[in-house]
């Protein structure tokens, strides 16, 4: 019966707790939202009030029913489930301060890594640390719990042993001394330090190593002192342990850099091709191509999903033998990868690195030596991938023009929305501007839901716009352009349901829309401003985007050519790797005369090196993949 009474409390305790932590949570928003949503803080403040006298009239209600219940003289077996209840939450205790300050600690070295390593801005810096302030909360959150359970039962047993209670402040007050001293004498010599032993974060990777080990050293050892069982043997604590260990290990190993694909990519012969004249402006960040040629060849290449992992090591390979022998049967002379070129997703890749494959794509472009550029998808910088945004952006930098003299990824960008803004111009060899490439950022989601795809904002439609009407003040003339993009605009669908009509406002080209996983055009819910400045403007004929796997249709709505781009991917979708009509590229042939045409090249009628062509070493680095694809 006393047992039930005291799990009673305990859930009360449990309830407290959360909203006390709850409280104190939403307090500092208060604070935040004191300088970034003035309006907003005081329904903060009153919210957070609210939370914390609802955990006072719990813990109230719960000590007055205590109050009654401690001069009570329980029974042997009573009293030993208590002292056994002592024991387990004096070491809840003590290894949830420790558990406090790591956390606390490891989180503010994390979000500090983002700031000064990332790039981002002090205001991204307190919402990142707002944002996610869960991971404190639920250390803290086990900290009450644990500290009102151990004192309810302290308070149980009338005739506790006096000398262990101050051996129990002992340790309580040492573990706290130990954690904020140890932790603190940790931020100083990192920073004392500097770069001198790497990353700043890697560097308390390692010191909570070593206080997890000193912690479990204390366990093993002097916390017999205030428990009359040190240790026992607790399936379910085990069973949870070991879970943690696997998920956090597998986490470590879904961002490892994997480079299974680099033998091949090192066999690759140069593709032949036109050469033509690059040069690039510091101050724009605008490329300027000229052509030796008659006509230019744009290869149009969208969804390559490379997850550089040993798991997916065979679908990579074959999705780059799929773009090679797209690119060696057009021999184009730019290739444009209209996104999604990775996935860090980490189920169907068994990878979150984002890193690895990026290299090795522009690896595989130096060898091939045609030049490239892309636009972002909505997988390249997933949450989860181990390069944010702005890592992601120097690594590109780093792989840029000025080292391999074939990726085109600007130095500097428009101060817009997006991950890559750039223009692309294509000149005659008498200078005269062909075409205007422009690519823009159609972003990833908008954190509003399950696959809430993002749309291509207004500043980004701005800057287009005044390059637009920039060139054409230069050339004296209405010029030519083309846009690329990764997400669809909205009309998109509407051409494509005007086409299911058989409406006359639309012209067919080519290709079939078989989408089936969500939408049939999986575009934002928001609308773009961006076809109806191209309307308006009369320079942009012509519109190419990916995204959707199956889809690679061909439309012209309002005097608007849209084309969706047939996808390389063997990963992303289920089943995909064993379909074959939607993959393959686009050709895009400008002539000097400003006139195009599109062509698609679907991959059934281009020939792929047989398996046989790869090198018999390129196995050799890798003893334990399938060799068969």
């Amino acid at each position: 019966m006393e047992k039930r009474f005291v799990k009673k409390q305990f859930r009360k305790i449990y309830l407290t707790s959360f909203l006390a932590t709850a409280a104190l949570a939403e307090l500092s928003w208060f604070f935040y939202d004191l300088f970034t949503m003035p309006s907003y803080a005081p329904w903060i403040l009153l919210y957070s009030c609210a939370l914390f006298a609802g955990s006072v009239f719990l813990y109230r209600k719960t000590t007055r029913f205590e109050k009654t219940h401690q001069a009570v003289d329980y029974d042997a077996e009573t009293t030993q489930y208590f002292r056994s209840l002592f024991d387990m939450y004096t070491k809840r205790r003590l290894n949830g301060i420790a558990l406090l300050f790591s956390v606390f600690t490891m989180f503010i070295a994390l979000e500090l890594s983002f700031f000064f390593f990332g790039k981002s801005k002090l205001d991204e810096l307190l919402e990142n640390i707002f944002s996610n302030v869960v991971i404190i909360e639920i250390p803290l959150y086990l900290c009450i719990k644990n500290f009102l359970c151990h004192k309810l039962v302290q308070n149980r047993i009338r005739h506790f042993d006096e000398g262990l209670r101050k051996k129990h402040r002992t340790h309580l007050t040492g573990m706290t001394l130990f954690s904020a001293t140890y932790w603190l004498a940790a931020v100083i010599i990192t920073l004392s330090a500097g770069n001198a032993f790497g990353h700043f974060v890697n560097i308390f990777l390692v010191a909570g190593l070593i206080f997890a080990a000193l912690v479990l050293l204390y366990n093993l050892t002097l916390r017999k002192e205030v428990t009359s069982q040190n240790l026992t043997v607790n399936p379910k604590r085990i069973a949870v342990v070991t879970t943690v260990i696997i998920l956090v290990s597998g986490y470590s190993r879904l961002q490892r850099d994997t480079w299974y694909t680099q033998p091949y990519i090192n066999s690759l012969p140069v593709v032949s091709h036109n050469e033509h004249d690059i040069s690039y402006q510091e101050e724009t960040g605008v490329y300027t191509i000229v052509s030796s040629t008659e006509d230019f060849k744009i290869l149009h290449l969208t969804d390559i999903h490379l997850g550089g992992s040993l798991y997916s090591f065979r679908k990579d390979l074959k999705a780059l033998k799929a773009v090679y022998a797209e690119i060696e049967y057009t021999q184009p002379d730019l290739v444009i990868v209209t996104g999604d070129l990775t996935f860090p997703l980490g189920i169907m890749s068994l990878s979150l690195n984002n890193a690895a494959p990026v290299g090795q794509f522009a690896a595989f472009m130096r060898n091939v030596d045609i030049p490239w550029a892309f636009t972002y998808g909505n997988h390249d910088t997933e949450n989860l991938a181990t390069l944010s945004e702005g890592d992601l952006d120097e690594l590109y930098k780093s792989l840029s023009y000025k080292t391999s003299r074939n990726l085109l990824y600007p130095y500097v960008q428009p101060e817009i929305t997006g991950r890559n803004n750039q223009l692309i111009e294509i000149r005659n060899g008498d200078g005269t501007l062909n075409q205007a490439i422009f690519l823009i950022d159609s972003n990833a989601y908008t954190n509003e839901g399950l696959n809430a795809y993002d749309y291509i904002r207004d500043d980004q439609v701005e800057w287009y716009e005044q390059e637009i009407k920039r060139l054409q003040n230069e050339e004296g003339r209405p010029i030519s352009s083309m846009v690329f993009f990764h997400i669809p605009l909205q009309q998109y669908r509407t051409a494509y349901e005007l086409y299911e009509q058989g409406s006359d406002e639309v012209t067919y080209y080519f290709g079939e829309n078989n989408e089936k996983m969500i939408d049939k055009v999986c575009c934002s819910d928001y609308p773009s401003k961006l076809f109806d400045s191209m309307l308006e403007l009369g320079s942009t004929k012509a519109a190419f985007c990916g995204h959707d796997h199956y889809n690679n249709m061909s439309l012209e709505y309002k005097g608007i050519r849209l084309t969706y781009g047939m996808s390389i991917d063997y990963l992303a979708m289920p089943g995909i790797e064993h379909d074959t009509s939607q993959r393959g590229a686009e050709l895009i042939t400008l002539h000097s005369d400003g006139t195009w045409d599109i062509r698609q090249i679907p991959l059934e009628e281009v020939t792929i090196p047989p398996v046989s062509a790869i090198p018999s070493s390129f196995y050799a680095y890798l003893p334990e993949a399938d060799e068969r694809l």
